[in-house]
């Protein structure tokens, strides 16, 4: 699209949107919180709160301090009100399709293969980047049902944040990881042989339709292959400096009750302890839709 702001032939209407970006994004967490008297049933005032949060940050935080923190109800009405209804079911979800993230106790198991599903610290990274195009993950909520007794913190970038610091930088970054084999997750096999097979794709790429950007991205550095140029190594490495450091970074403890909605955002969590009283559980939904948000009369 010739008047995107992402074309990077467009200097003029980048740099009209990227200042007005900037200015708007949020420097606390706590500009991000969206409370909640009823999340199965939002007032104008909580869309309207949801609507600014995501037009400046791609996300937002709620808390239902009055509702009941592990009710899975809750997450899948508060996400059709904000236009997340195409749910993604993975093979490790939950029959609902939510996932219920917590320690697996079967380690070396289905699920205890899987970092998120340990204590381990978890590196910057977008939902479903292994994904095939017509499967592109572009919203998520994350539900806390209950937190660790010490740890698991979530740091959060709006990935459009991260483009532009990597535009900022050298634009010629930002197109090498606009090729469509930039990054390739390799193919992961089980016992039946291939479980899921290699995909290839960009990092950042504009919808053709809508014209919002989305981003495909891990930090790991075992299990993908980045294009072997000079070009895609040297946007590699800046990227992963500004995920290091970023003045745009917020770090957000979810408690019992509170969650992130947003537009596949990119995020990490630390490393976490629990006890016997207090085993961390969150709920994480992924969807094939972006956030909306329901027009209102004036």
């Amino acid at each position: 699209m010739a008047n995107s702001p992402f074309n990077l032939a467009n200097e003029s209407d980048y740099r009209a949107w990227r200042d007005a970006k900037l200015a708007a994004y949020p420097r606390s967490v706590d500009e991000l919180i969206v409370p909640l008297a009823d999340p199965r049933q939002l007032s104008p005032g909580e869309i309207d709160a949801f609507e600014s949060r995501c037009a400046h940050a791609n996300m937002a935080l709620y808390s239902t301090p009055h509702q009941p923190a592990a009710d899975k109800s809750l997450v899948h009405q508060l996400a059709r009100q904000l236009g997340l209804s195409r749910l993604e079911g993975n093979y490790l979800a939950d029959e609902d399709g939510l996932s219920s993230i917590t320690p697996a106790n079967d380690e070396g198991g289905a699920r205890g293969d899987f970092i998120p599903y340990t204590h381990k610290p978890i590196n910057w990274h977008t939902d479903g980047y292994y994904n095939a195009p017509d499967r592109r993950i572009l919203g998520m909520t994350l539900h806390c049902a209950q937190d660790a007794e010490a740890g698991g913190e979530n740091a959060l970038l709006d990935h459009e944040i991260a483009y532009i610091q990597l535009r900022d930088t050298n634009p010629d970054y930002v197109a090498a990881l606009m090729q469509p084999d930039a990054m390739t997750i390799p193919a992961r096999m089980d016992e039946d042989n291939v479980a899921r097979p290699a995909q290839g794709g960009p990092v950042f790429s504009v919808d053709p339709s809508d014209g919002f950007l989305t981003m495909r991205y891990t930090a790991r550095t075992r299990s993908i292959i980045w294009k072997n140029n000079a070009a895609t190594q040297a946007a590699v490495k800046t990227l992963a400096d500004i995920l290091a450091g970023s003045e745009y970074i917020l770090t957000a403890r979810l408690r019992p009750g509170m969650g992130l909605v947003c537009n596949n955002v990119l995020h990490t969590r630390s490393g976490f302890t629990d006890s016997p009283s207090q085993r961390r559980l969150l709920y994480r939904g992924r969807y094939y839709d972006r956030l909306s948000f329901p027009a209102r009369a004036a």
